[in-house]
């Protein structure tokens, strides 16, 4: 289990405590989503790399925090990548008063949740999304 979820530094570097027991925690709760996971590539890297790709593939220039691909090509199997700017994740951590190691794992199950159907551009969908994120934060930190 887990060996299909990786986590990768474009170049930034980021520390994570206790990997494997993160990927087994997606895992486990994108298959309660009715989803397997074939292959899920965490990339964490800069503001400005993560800039290049939003211009690039999304014709947007402006800074984000995360840029999720859904690569899949068999329903119900999830192939993607998900890029995180660890530059935008300490300045929201900074900005919520909330520690860096948790804005993080905000972020990475927030892609994590965009695979699973949950979005976030409409103000109700925001609601549910953040709903979401608490849920899976408040599961995650309590083992």
């Amino acid at each position: 289990m887990s060996n299909c979820i990786s986590f990768n530094k474009a170049d930034k570097t980021t520390s994570l405590s206790n990997k494997v027991a993160l990927k087994s925690f997606i895992e486990k709760r994108v298959k309660k989503e009715g989803l397997s996971i074939e292959s899920l590539n965490y990339v964490f890297c800069s503001d400005t790399y993560l800039l290049a790709i939003n211009k690039q593939f999304l014709q947007h220039d402006y800074y984000t925090d995360i840029i999720s691909f859904d690569l899949s090509e068999t329903p119900g199997q999830l192939n993607a990548e998900v890029y995180i700017s660890i530059d935008r994740v300490k300045e929201n951590a900074k900005s919520l008063s909330i520690s860096y190691q948790e804005e993080l794992l905000r972020v990475i199950f927030h892609g994590a949740l965009h695979f699973c159907g949950y979005k976030d551009k409409k103000p109700a969908d925001v609601k549910l999304m953040r709903s979401m994120e608490d849920k899976w934060l408040r599961t995650y930190l309590k083992k």
